[in-house]
């Protein structure tokens, strides 16, 4: 009994030190005066502008992690349940704490996935109007008729004061 015991310990912080890990992955920071070391070294054309408009969003970047997150909160939920009891009770207990570990780890994903972002309508200097979604940053709050600067690349942009 004390080697289930012991097994079941060492399965448990196992899996909560891989929650942990996965948790801590490093995400690029949207913020328009943040860059990730993708972004070095790479051409974008610049354009100015005016914001005509800015809005206030959530941006929800919690597809992916919703995943992991209901995965982490299963194996738990079912590793704690396999503890309570034996024989066919432990198997049903193990059944409904994986069952009721993966809702709470794919709500718990969901929450933290969630952001304060800014829609930004910009007018262009030669007549254009660009919407941009970037998470917001309280160092850098932008007002209608602010002049920027909207650095592009791609189908990708991101904007600073300018």
């Amino acid at each position: 009994m004390i080697k289930c015991k012991l097994g079941t310990l060492l399965t448990l912080l196992l899996t909560l030190s891989f929650v942990q890990l996965v948790g801590c992955t490093n995400t690029p920071n949207p913020y328009g005066n943040t860059y990730g070391s993708a972004d070095t070294r790479t051409i974008q054309q610049v354009q100015y502008g005016t914001i005509i408009k800015t809005e206030p969003v959530t941006i929800d970047a919690s597809s992916g992690s919703n995943i992991v997150g209901t995965i982490a909160g299963a194996a738990v939920g079912g590793v704690l349940g396999s503890t309570v009891g034996g024989g066919t009770g432990s198997t049903l207990a193990a059944i409904g704490g994986g069952l009721l570990g993966g809702y709470a780890g794919g709500k718990t994903a969901n929450a933290l996935g969630k952001s304060n972002g800014v829609n930004l309508t910009i007018r262009l200097d030669n007549g254009n109007v660009i919407s941009i979604v970037q998470e917001a940053n309280p160092d850098m709050m932008f007002t209608v008729g602010e002049k920027v600067q909207v650095n592009m690349s791609g189908s990708t942009g991101r904007v600073v004061p300018r």
